[in-house]
């Protein structure tokens, strides 16, 4: 019996060890939530980055919205998000928003974008738009006039327009109006507008005379009902693509995205194991999204930027991303 007793309570020995060791392992493990929100656009990478997280770290819960770059950047300022997706740069006005409720940032480009110009597979008589037609199709002033295609050009069909895409809450709204239009917001306002790009896809896919624009990753998603309209920014036709819009020669609607994270956020561990995990990730899962990841020198400096915290922007004082290539992104963000 005493064998047997000195057996049983060595066991329950080695049983609390081994509990203890479980105990400390799992406190080491980091909890918590981390929240997103922001740009329909950045969405896809940053869902996809949590669910490779919630694997990994199955006791932080990781949730991720979509209400616009612009809605995003309202709830980051006001401390009820840890990283907010966004399809452009952080305005000056936002910029004052969080100085005002003392939300410090970390800005993070992720990838590169090009916007997609879509049609229905029905539409048989777009091959390709000029910079000029578009702006034509969408300036303020179309509003009201511009009714038909055979008004955008002659050899077009007199088929009625109906116009698809991002809200004005959206930053892709912001960068296709600037690059398009010459002025960030100017649009002529009679479209279906959404900051969910599914709703764009599904309203363009059913319309001959539609047209649309959102992300290159939507387009890849849903090759089978829309056809891709290659753009002339004055060297000729050229559709989006990885290679395209990698090289630059996409132009005007390549674009980089981005992440920004609270600056009080990023001090608590799982927000900071998440992020920094989202920088190992993003080129491989941005790829396979239908983005263009950016080049491993880029992608180093910005996991330093993170290591470090730097805080602030690069893009105020007038910066723009619009004609941004890939090899000026370094440039950028060092400051040079």
């Amino acid at each position: 019996m005493r064998k047997i007793f000195l057996l049983l309570t060595a066991a329950a020995f080695l049983t609390s060890c081994g509990g203890g060791q479980k105990a400390n392992k799992n406190a080491e493990q980091p909890t918590g939530v981390v929240k997103i929100d922001g740009s329909s656009t950045v969405y896809p990478i940053s869902e996809a980055v949590a669910e490779e997280f919630r694997e990994h770290q199955p006791d932080v819960n990781v949730t991720v919205g979509e209400s616009g770059t612009g809605g995003g950047f309202k709830k980051f300022s006001r401390n009820e998000i840890d990283i907010s997706d966004a399809s452009r740069p952080i305005t000056a006005e936002e910029i004052d928003a969080c100085t005002q409720a003392g939300v410090s940032f970390i800005e993070l480009p992720i990838a590169f974008d090009g916007l997609a110009v879509v049609v229905s597979k029905q539409n048989t008589f777009i091959d390709h738009l000029t910079v000029a037609e578009l702006k034509k199709l969408w300036e303020p002033a179309a509003q009201g006039t511009i009714k038909t295609w055979d008004q955008i050009r002659p050899s077009f069909p007199k088929e009625p327009v109906k116009l698809y895409g991002a809200g004005t809450a959206s930053g892709t709204y912001d960068y296709f109006t600037e690059a398009i239009c010459g002025k960030k917001g100017a649009s002529r306002g009679d479209y279906t507008a959404s900051e969910d790009d599914n709703v764009l896809v599904k309203g363009v896919s059913q319309d001959k005379g539609g047209l649309a624009y959102f992300g290159l990753a939507y387009y890849e998603q849903n090759q089978d009902k829309l056809k891709l309209i290659p753009i002339d920014g004055g060297s000729g036709p050229v559709a989006p693509s990885q290679e395209t819009v990698g090289n630059g020669t996409y132009q005007p609607l390549s674009r980089p995205i981005f992440i920004y994270i609270n600056g009080k956020s990023i001090e608590r561990k799982e927000v900071a194991e998440f992020a920094k995990f989202y920088t190992e990730k993003a080129g491989t899962l941005a790829k396979e999204i239908g983005y263009v990841p950016l080049n491993d020198d880029e992608y180093k400096l910005i996991q330093e930027r993170l290591a470090k915290k730097v805080t602030g922007t690069v893009f105020v004082k007038g910066k723009s991303t619009v004609g941004t290539k890939m090899s000026d992104l370094l440039k950028i963000e060092e400051g040079k």
